[in-house]
């Protein structure tokens, strides 16, 4: 673990809080102390937005090709410490150590990769008729980030907003902050410019709060639950600073008869198991016809009894604990409101695995049956429970699927990928996947990530990402004759 767990990097250093206050992060797999952090204060963010006002006023300054080698070397850096960043982030949150290398800290390095790949070709600025249009970094930006992809979020941001010519104050989750830390070392050893990056610790109510309110943070983009996005928005309304968000979901997985159920159903049941069922955009609802029902569930059955719950440190784990007891309690409650409202449970429901009864562990569970009014149907469980819904023909799935406060994903599998497009373009969200699109890494960085209706506002990721964080400025008789 590192030494500066305890300090919060401000103005290119490690620096004490200004009153300490010592938190415990817990390991999800075994309920011991992982590390511990300080939490911050709103003189914490103060200190760090004073040290980012100063340095946007040089770094927006800055030559595309300079922002470019400064990607570079981070990504150098990144993969160097690599296989240490992905350790600390099973010891934080559970994921298995293979998951966490090959997803969690590799989607994290794509996003710079990607970054740099859409800064190279972008055209901060046009003509239109004797009017110069610009685009130029929006300010100083205040980012709060999740515990269930801890870096990946944080770099998912920064990555772009460093190509804009941002600086930022960043607080990630107090629950899995430690990877955090290695990634600002990261940065740090990069040579990045004192006060472009700034790292405070802390929670929602207090730090998150300070950044959502401050007057020089110009942009705040927040990734979290609905309900928490909404108090970010109505804190920063107080100043008019733009506000985006990634907030919660409840995505749809639709089946069409032609599909091939044997591909179709266990892809759709491990998708929404990966990460523990920790992932915003995870398939949660799987809409199949109704006469195809039974043999579908026999299908999600095996396939959920097959999963490998257990240490996340060992080769043979294929889903690690939730990240904390409070989120082990949500998803139980859940689960038992699930069974009290007459779904039916077909594998896993409440407790623990068999002998894993320390550490939060839950049993891979699928409920089918499912009324799509009931509230596994319709709540964010963020946990491995899958609710399967009968429809009668494709209208139906599709007013199902988008009968929701969310909408950030959906998913499609159809006989031909014709029909699926179809369906996918009817879908009222920010992402479809068609057919078990591949999920390849510089791919899904690229295509632009957010969501509809309470699934949050904005965008993230390759050329709209980039430009979430620039302003338009019209520059009138710039090539006045």
């Amino acid at each position: 673990m590192s030494e500066n767990n305890t300090k919060f990097y401000i103005n290119g250093d490690w620096v004490d809080p200004i009153t300490p206050h010592l938190f415990d992060v817990i390991n999800p797999a075994n309920e011991e102390v992982a590390g511990q952090i300080s939490l911050g204060s709103a003189a914490d963010i103060d200190h760090a937005v004073k040290a980012a006002r100063a340095a946007f006023a040089t770094f927006s300054r800055t030559t595309k090709q300079e922002r470019l080698d400064l990607l570079d070397r981070i990504i150098a850096v990144f993969e160097r410490r690599f296989d240490e960043i992905a350790t600390v982030i099973t010891a934080e949150m559970g994921s298995p150590l293979w998951f966490a290398k090959t997803v969690q800290a590799d989607t994290t390095l794509a996003h710079f990769k990607q970054a740099r790949i859409t800064l190279q070709d972008y055209d901060f600025g046009h003509m239109m008729g004797s009017t110069r249009i610009v685009r130029e970094a929006i300010g100083v930006c205040g980012f709060i980030t999740p515990w269930n992809w801890p870096i990946n979020q944080i770099a998912s941001k920064f990555a772009p907003a460093l190509a804009a010519g941002c600086t930022v104050v960043t607080k990630p989750s107090e629950v899995a902050p430690l990877s955090a830390i290695l990634l600002t070392e990261v940065l740090h050893e990069a040579g990045l410019p004192k006060g472009v990056f700034n790292l405070v610790n802390g929670d929602g109510p207090v730090v998150g709060e300070a950044i959502s309110a401050h007057p020089d943070i110009d942009m705040v983009s927040f990734t979290g639950s609905t309900r928490a996005g909404i108090m970010v928005a109505k804190t920063a309304a107080a100043t008019v600073k733009r506000v985006h968000q990634e907030l919660g979901g409840k995505s749809a997985n639709i089946i069409v008869p032609g599909a091939d159920l044997a591909k179709a159903v266990p892809a759709g049941v491990l998708r929404s198991f990966t990460n523990t069922g920790q992932s915003c955009q995870a398939p949660t609802r799987m809409l199949v016809h109704k006469d195809q029902m039974e043999e579908a569930v026999a299908l999600a059955v095996a396939t959920a009894d097959a999963v490998v719950v257990g240490d996340p440190l060992a080769d043979a784990t294929k889903m690690g604990p939730l990240v904390s007891k409070l989120q082990y309690d949500r998803v139980q409650t859940l689960i038992e409101a699930g069974i009290k409202e007459g779904s039916k449970l077909v594998v896993g429901g409440p407790g623990h695995p068999p002998g894993l009864n320390r550490g939060y562990y839950v049993r891979p569970t699928v409920f089918a049956y499912v009324d799509p009014q009931a509230i596994i149907a319709q709540q964010e469980i963020f946990g491995p429970v899958l609710s399967m819904i009968a429809y009668t023909d494709v209208d139906d799935a599709v007013r199902i699927a988008n009968d929701t406060i969310y909408g950030l994903s959906g998913y499609v599998w159809a006989g031909s990928l014709e029909e699926a497009r179809r369906i996918g373009l009817r879908l009222r969200c920010g992402r479809v996947y068609l057919n078990g699109a591949p999920h390849g890494k510089l791919q899904d960085v690229e295509a632009p990530f957010g969501g509809y209706k309470q699934s949050g506002n904005g965008r993230e990721m390759g050329l709209y990402g980039l430009e979430d964080f620039l302003e338009i400025k019209a520059v009138i008789g710039f090539d006045a004759a």
